[in-house]
């Protein structure tokens, strides 16, 4: 019979038991010892116990050598952390956290051999990050004392917790596990029982579509990777988090999450089963997306279908001048990026005083960056020196690339090319900057379409490094190669990727945005706990509400249905709460309230 959970019966969680001594166990009993907490490490391998005495003895004396840490303070760690190989040995635990496989036959075959062996007052935490908190309950004697309690790797360093109660969890469990996620310095959010919880939640969705991606051959997953973390800022790529995660490990999560939700964003790709059934599981077995220099190893090699540097490439057309069609904000940044690296360029807007006042506002971005030390004062000058400005896309005769950064109108655009079609020399590259409209629509609009090709900048273009290069059927190889040598003498990083809505980063991005709106939709989660969960859990350098109210709610939402639109599947229809929200005229950071409230300027 259970015992009832009081507000006395609860002792202090001076003593907890890990069970699990892999990576992620090892980790967690290092931050437990290093906070003074008593550990028993279990694990039935004794080899996997050993390493693990053998990984906290380095790690300390890592620290030792950075001076975080005394002899005194690491031996006293050291001797906090005890091992065994018998279930048996937690009968002293206040707290247990099994960090086994995910696999419920065997979380349930501990938690039910713990059931005799540890105190009616014991809390037993599961470390899982996929399956049912709940069902691991209701087979225990005990459901109102097991509960999720969910780190990230590395432990030690990462400073996200989940605490996940179960339907079935006395709320004093929760806040006794809580506390303690405080005083070892970690962030604990509170969340319910779904698999993935708040963080897997929203990343996997996302590495799952990555998978997709690189599977459908739309573009290499060097370039899916580099486009992820120069476009948005993220630490690592998808397909290398997926390496260093397992792919084992993620289709675990993503089956547990279909199981769930049907949502067709979360059934895994089938690339994923492929590579784990052939043992490719990434980082620890030496290959998955990557090929890696040894098991566990960080090391990247190449492998065969690692691209060739230098290789002979298609000779591209000879760029001295650029006409840039646009007076707002992408247009004056993509002229400033073009006159830094010594081009002519020509600054075109449908008069004369919105070309002069884009001019000005690069004069000022320039006086910035003289006033910050990044360059001198002749450079600026002579940068600016470089742009003419002009009241008419007549100016553009001469130039050698021809690219539009106006407003994201696909018929607006339409028109737009059509004149460049007329004033362009025969041989000028035009490209457009769209980021969600079809590039060869664009070029349908011209007597030229192999001249066409998509230059996706991302904002503010003098400091983002990415650019996608957008191919249509039609472009022509050499119109390619030019863009592509282009992008590296104005440094920028290019990726290609072929003409589909979204192209790599959005098409990757904003299905997680909107996910994180249904979260919060449903009552799952409140808008600071995800924001805090991606940030902390996710290593992301912003959460996705904050993004979302920065890059415009009305903006999301276009792109979400474009998305939708061009791929028809249900997971992609924009949440309601967005959409509610557009209809309220609540879009971001620029009306002063989106998901949020903002002091206005």
């Amino acid at each position: 019979m259970a015992t009832p959970l009081s507000d006395t019966s609860l002792s202090p969680l001076k003593t907890v038991a890990v069970i699990g001594l892999g990576t992620m166990g090892t980790g967690i009993a290092e931050v437990l010892a290093r906070a003074g907490r008593e550990v028993i490490g279990i694990d039935i391998s004794e080899a996997q116990a050993a390493q693990a005495v053998t990984a906290l003895e380095a790690s300390t004396a890592r620290a030792v050598r950075r001076e975080r840490l005394t002899e005194q303070e690491r031996e006293d760690v050291l001797s906090r952390f005890r091992t065994f190989t018998d279930l048996a040995a937690a009968a002293d635990a206040d707290l247990v956290i099994e960090v086994t496989p995910e696999s419920y036959d065997i979380k349930q075959q501990v938690f039910r051999a713990l059931d005799d062996i540890v105190r009616p007052e014991t809390i037993l935490a599961t470390g899982t990050n996929a399956l049912s908190v709940t069902r691991l309950a209701a087979d225990s004697a005990r459901p109102e004392r097991v509960l999720g309690l969910h780190f990230f790797n590395p432990a030690p360093a990462m400073k996200l917790v989940e605490v996940v109660s179960s339907v079935l969890t006395a709320p004093q469990a929760v806040a006794a596990v809580t506390d303690l996620a405080i005083e070892l310095g970690k962030e604990p959010v509170a969340v319910g029982d779904r698999p993935g919880f708040v963080a897997d939640g929203l990343l996997f969705g996302y590495l799952n579509q990555a998978a997709a991606m690189y599977e459908a051959k739309y573009a290499s997953r060097e370039d899916i990777d580099a486009a992820m973390k120069l476009g948005c800022g993220l630490p690592m790529g998808p397909l290398a988090l997926l390496d260093l995660i397992g792919v084992d490990t993620a289709r675990t999560v993503l089956e547990a999450m279909y199981a769930e939700s049907h949502d067709r964003l979360h059934a895994p790709a089938p690339i994923l089963k492929q590579l784990s059934e052939a043992g490719l599981t990434g980082r620890k077995s030496g290959r998955g997306f990557y090929s890696y220099e040894a098991s566990n190893s960080a090391s990247v090699v190449r492998d065969a279908l690692t691209p060739l540097e230098g290789a002979a490439a298609t000779p591209g057309r000879t760029v001295r001048s650029v006409g840039v069609a646009g007076s707002g904000t992408m247009a004056s940044g993509i002229a400033e990026v073009f006159a830094k690296a010594g081009y002519e360029v020509v600054l075109a807007a449908r008069s004369e005083e919105k070309a002069q006042a884009a001019k000005a506002r690069i004069g000022k971005s320039l006086s910035r960056s003289v006033d910050k030390g990044r360059m001198t004062a002749e450079a600026a000058a002579g940068t600016l020196d470089r742009i003419t400005p002009a009241g008419s896309y007549d100016a553009f005769e001469d130039v050698d690339l021809a690219l539009e950064a106006v407003a994201e109108d696909l018929e607006i655009k339409q028109q737009l090319f059509a004149t460049f079609d007329k004033v362009c020399k025969p041989g000028a590259i035009l490209a457009t900057t769209t980021s969600s409209l079809p590039v060869v629509a664009c070029a349908r609009a011209t007597s030229r379409p192999q001249d066409v090709i998509g230059m996706h900048f991302f904002n503010p273009a003098p400091a983002m490094k990415l650019v996608e290069v957008v191919r249509t059927v039609l472009t022509e190889d050499d119109v390619h190669a030019t863009v592509r040598e282009v992008c590296a003498k104005i440094r920028k990083h290019p990726v290609d990727c072929g003409d589909r809505a979204g192209f790599i980063v959005n098409a990757l991005l904003f299905p997680y945005l909107n996910n994180a709106i249904k979260m919060v939709q449903e009552h799952y989660a409140t808008l600071d706990d995800i924001d805090a969960a991606m940030k902390l859990g996710g290593g992301y350098p912003m959460g996705p509400f904050e993004l979302l109210d920065v890059v415009g709610l009305d903006v999301s939402l276009a792109i979400e249905k474009v998305l939708h639109r061009e791929f028809r599947d249900p997971g992609l229809a924009p949440a309601p709460l967005l959409e509610h929200l557009v209809a309220a005229g609540c879009l971001g950071r620029k009306t002063g309230r989106g998901f949020r409230e903002y002091a206005r300027r």
